[in-house]
């Protein structure tokens, strides 16, 4: 009889409650990072791997965006500050109904937006609450009305 061993966590897996993140994972965020930094660099700041203190659990997003803020002030190990958006990149490893469990904690929290970064088949869901989205795919311009922004996604999946 074949049985399948499971691999134990790693620390940072037990630590984030999330994957490992892969190449294609790191290579779409630090995209996306580069084209807000670009294009809307004056409107909004977006912090990579932050700690978000949420009414249920502690969450560490792949990508927090805030209006634009100058890094200024007091550190904070957890934002008890909500950004206005969430973008989520799916790991290989990782199974999308958990981002789709995140996703309704972060609306629910006051979150306006969320993506969900899908690397294969290159495609972006962007939700405007818990149950509505719009699917754009890498041929596409994605375009999200919470932010008031417009992101070729040729550039990202590239």
């Amino acid at each position: 009889m074949y049985t399948e061993e499971i691999a134990p966590l790693s620390e940072y897996e037990t630590e984030r409650e999330k994957p490992m993140p892969s190449k294609h994972h790191a290579f779409i965020q630090s995209r996306l990072l580069s084209q807000f930094d670009r294009g809307y660099s004056d409107r909004y700041t977006v912090l990579t791997e932050l700690s978000l203190d949420l009414p249920i659990r502690d969450r560490v997003p792949d990508l927090s965006v805030y209006p634009y803020t100058e890094f200024m002030g007091e550190e904070e190990i957890k934002m008890t500050d909500l950004p206005i958006c969430i973008i989520e990149i799916l790991s290989p490893t990782q199974n999308h109904i958990d981002l789709l469990i995140k996703r309704r904690e972060y609306f629910d929290a006051g979150v306006k937006s969320y993506w969900l970064v899908f690397p294969d088949p290159k495609s972006v869901y962007v939700y405007s609450n818990p149950d509505e989205f719009e699917v754009f795919s890498y041929r596409e311009v994605l375009n999200d009305p919470i932010l008031g922004i417009e992101l070729p996604l040729a550039e990202i999946f590239k």
